[in-house]
């Protein structure tokens, strides 16, 4: 894959989102798998100068880099390593200690014990996991096992052997670490409820306990208990940093396909996660466009089936979007309202918007690169144009106090300046400086005279300025009733946004994206025509100041004064025959005259 390649396939659909990204092979195998807290800056460094010659081979051998998006790093670390274990690529370092990730084990007991393990066992008990970080976990259990605390040891606490008093408190008991459910002295309900508040910690919902804390570093500090108040905040510190939960591996989550869908224009795209033991193995997406007029259960149905059969998917279990008729018996088909099955949905989901995006650079009309065009056809898409803007106008606005309002226009042709197209207009209705009327007026004068003499429309207007000005020109399209015919947008100086009509936020479009890019030069273009010109109106204006009513002298007669002599002081200076030089006889009489005439009145 070329640096070229890159930047015309990649650079602009990269999110800066955490997640993991894959070479892939012209055989499409995976050379190469590694993960990112932003994808696009990670990726992007593939493609940079200087890299060693191992990186250059991979960028050399990758005919295209795929990419999963997920929630976190975590999720990004733990999604890699099941890839890897997958794929085994080959560019990857091979990992010789293969041991498992540690859990929370929450063991089905009475009077469950929770403990660290690498062991999953399937007798019943909930593992809540994997993680990252032994020695994080270790910390968060401590710190639970203070707020609520529980038994370490491996007695069978059953109802018998508690009344038959078996069991004796031990030194954690007596330590404050556990409250006796041994000798009876701790009721099971009590103790079932410290495990459902620990459960709920271990799940993300911390709040309340985040909240306890707080109180309780509060109270320490106001009794001057400095080093117990800095203990519970380090504690604090930990819990709200720490994230337990995973959507990308969930062991209560086994053996399921998750199928997400999406469609634009008729043309629908089918995402499937393949989970195994609770981890996202392979991921794929499919593209459909129907012939005939189908519903979309019909058509995700088709497009299960599909990825059932290329995944070599046995799952006994779908999580779906929405209900669907699939032609296989002992299926489970789940719609997720809530909780993890629904976060992997939306993720999916998620995923399938970054490769349509993806997509779109890369299936841009041949003949449009042919005529060197590209830029036009990703300008169509990022402001979902419903045709491509061969033909684009760009209008600003210029005055100075108020005085002398101009406005300009300028048009591009194949992404290119048509100068002689180019117009300027003298503000006509408005009195001041008003940049919303004068919009207005300027854009109604424009397309009316369009209108009127049948002339062909531009597929795009740009507008110099943001809602205001955008909503002026709205105005004028809608009195000539070309509003809908003609696609307009607006981009505002202060952050570069593009905002489109009767929509309150910004178009998301990368900083980097060549169709910004142009709109900014069309902007540039129209302001440059614009200060030109008001320029030109404000020189002309003080020349004119000067010499109001000359009989015979005009702005041309004026300039050419001014080029010769340089100053007013000079041409009121001269005499006929230098005046004559410049100007014809008769004109330099009726100059020479005029300041004669000046200057009696002024001695009067």
């Amino acid at each position: 894959m070329t640096h070229k390649q890159y930047k015309e396939n990649l650079a602009t659909v990269l999110p800066n989102k955490p997640g993991v990204y894959r070479f892939v092979g012209k055989e499409e195998e995976v050379l190469y798998v590694g993960k990112a807290k932003d994808l696009k800056k990670r990726v992007a460094s593939y493609f940079g100068a200087n890299k060693y010659g191992r990186i250059r081979v991979l960028v050399k051998k990758a005919i295209t880099v795929a990419f999963t998006i997920v929630e976190s790093e975590q999720d990004a670390f733990l999604l890699e390593n099941s890839l890897i274990k997958k794929y085994q690529p080959r560019y990857n370092i091979q990992l010789k200690d293969d041991k498992s990730y540690p859990y929370i084990c929450i063991k089905k007991e009475r009077f469950p014990r929770v403990f660290l393990t690498r062991r999953f066992i399937k007798d019943g008990s909930e593992y809540l996991g994997p993680y990252t970080s032994v020695r994080r976990v270790r910390t968060i259990l401590d710190l639970l096992k203070n707020i609520f605390p529980l038994r370490t040891c491996n007695f069978n606490l059953s109802k018998d052997n508690i009344e038959k008093g078996k069991f004796k408190v031990c030194l954690e008991y007596h330590l404050g670490n556990c409250l006796g459910p041994c000798e009876n002295l701790q009721h099971e309900e009590h103790y079932n409820e410290g495990i459902a508040q620990m459960r709920k910690i271990l799940k993300g919902h911390s709040g309340a306990v985040i909240q306890y804390l707080k109180e309780e570093m509060k109270r320490l500090a106001d009794n001057y208990e400095f080093e117990k108040a800095a203990a519970f905040k380090k504690k604090l510190d930990i819990l709200v940093e720490y994230k337990s939960k995973s959507t990308i591996v969930n062991n209560a989550i086994n053996n399921v396909d998750v199928y997400a869908m999406a469609v634009e224009n008729k043309h629908y795209y089918i995402n499937c996660f393949k989970l195994v033991e609770g981890t996202i193995i392979q991921t794929k997406i499919i593209e459909l466009s129907p012939k005939l007029e189908e519903d979309e259960p019909s058509i995700l149905s088709f497009g299960v089936m599909q990825l059932r059969e290329q995944l070599n998917s046995n799952a006994q279990e779908i999580i779906v979007p929405f209900e669907v008729d699939v032609p296989l018996t002992d299926l489970k088909i789940t719609v997720p309202q809530r909780g993890d099955k629904l976060n992997l949905l939306q993720l999916a989901t998620r995923n399938i918007e970054y490769y349509r995006n993806q997509q779109t650079l890369k299936n841009i009309d041949n003949k449009y690169k042919k005529k060197g065009l590209e830029v036009l056809a990703q300008l169509k898409s990022d402001f979902r144009l419903t045709e491509l803007p061969i033909h684009i106008e760009c209008f600003d606005n210029s005055n100075l106090q108020g005085s002398y309002p101009v406005a300009s226009m300028v048009v591009f042709k194949d992404g290119k300046p048509a100068n002689k197209e180019y117009r300027h207009f003298n503000i006509k209705t408005v009195t001041g400086a008003d940049d919303f009327a004068s919009m207005e007026e300027v854009v109604y004068r424009r397309y009316k005279r369009l209108k009127e003499e049948a002339l062909p429309l531009p597929q795009l207007i740009i507008i110099d300025g943001g809602k205001g000005q955008l909503s002026s020109a709205v105005k004028s399209l809608k009195k000539l009733e070309l509003y809908g015919k003609i696609a307009i947008a607006g981009i505002a100086k202060r952050l570069e946004e593009i905002y489109m009509p009767e929509d309150s936020f910004p178009l998301l479009i990368s900083k980097k994206s060549p169709s910004l890019k142009l709109v900014q030069k069309l902007r540039n273009e129209a302001h440059r025509f614009a200060i030109t010109f008001h320029r030109k109106k404000r020189s002309t204006g003080s020349i004119k100041s000067e010499f109001t009513d000359i009989k015979g002298i005009g702005t041309k007669s004026i300039e050419k004064l001014y080029q010769h002599f340089k100053s007013y002081t000079a041409i009121k200076s001269a005499s006929i025959e230098d005046l004559a030089k410049v100007l014809d006889k008769k004109k330099a009489q009726y100059l020479a005259e005029h300041f004669r005439a000046a200057e009696n009145d002024s001695e009067e």
